[in-house]
């Protein structure tokens, strides 16, 4: 008799935890989980303890068109697409240019926006254009880990970058100018959008007139998500076709210039060289 009740009772338990984990699996399909790094205005920033941007209207509009709710995992750039790739998130939505080293782990979405990866030196520099940046070892260039910008700028020279023994990357774009700040290193590359905000943010610092590179961001998917990347796209190409992402951008990026600042961006004032980044 016993056996028999220890029998049934492990039955329940199995059963309870197989009617558990499909109520979480539910409840996890009407979600959309989203990973960034909130470091990259006008982007994705921090608002007082909200995340805010470009990047999570886009985001909102595309879950809401799934019928699902976004939610947003902040965490560091580099580790976005092992999230996804491994299912840990959706998808990833971070200013991210699409290469062909992370079209080996991802795939991407169409394209929703275009960047300029920009150079930033103090106002002394002997650094006038981007031809002056040397990869010859007298030069050190700061830039955020896993972006594009130390993507390219750590390259070889053949392939138009600097070689890795001359960059040095951080884990935000943030402590890459505190670096430049504070002469540890002699210029930083990074995207247009961020870097007027940083140099906006930090008096003595100012923007190249000759841009790095152009790039195309998009939103990186698991491979073998196909339907979600379906679902992505289609809802990228409704809301280009009837204007929202437009809008959005404008919001963000007015077209006479006259971008509104934003209010709270976390990183982008680095007047505090206490905090000098390791």
């Amino acid at each position: 008799m016993k056996k028999v009740l220890s029998v049934l009772l492990a039955l329940v338990m199995v059963f309870s935890v197989c009617v558990l984990f499909s109520a979480c699996s539910k409840s996890d399909k009407n979600e959309l989980v989203m990973a960034t790094n909130a470091t990259f205005p006008p982007y994705e920033y921090m608002e007082g303890d909200k995340i805010v941007g470009i990047d999570v209207e886009i985001a909102e509009k595309i879950a809401e068109k799934l019928g699902k709710t976004l939610r947003i995992e902040n965490v560091e750039f580099d580790s976005i697409i092992t999230g996804v790739q491994s299912g840990k998130y959706d998808i990833g939505v971070a200013g991210m240019t699409v290469t062909d080293e992370r079209l080996e782990s991802v795939n991407f979405s169409n394209t929703y926006a275009t960047g300029v990866q920009v150079v930033i030196v103090t106002e002394d520099s002997a650094i006038k254009t981007v031809d002056d940046l040397k990869g010859d070892g007298s030069m050190k260039i700061g830039v955020q880990q896993g972006t594009t910008g130390d993507i390219y700028a750590s390259d070889t020279e053949e392939n138009g970058g600097y070689g890795s023994d001359n960059v040095v990357k951080y884990k935000s774009g943030a402590e890459a100018v505190l670096a430049l700040k504070t002469g540890k290193v002699d210029a930083v590359i990074i995207d247009n959008e961020p870097a007027k905000n940083y140099v906006a943010a930090n008096e003595g610092l100012k923007i190249l007139d000759t841009e790095f590179t152009n790039e195309d961001y998009a939103i990186c998917v698991a491979k073998g998500n196909d339907e979600l990347l379906a679902d992505i796209n289609k809802a990228l190409e409704e809301m280009e076709a009837d204007g929202t992402l437009q809008q959005i951008i404008e919001k963000y990026i007015p077209s006479d210039g006259n971008a509104a600042e934003p209010s709270s961006v976390d990183g982008a004032s680095v007047v505090d060289e206490s905090n000098t980044a390791a």
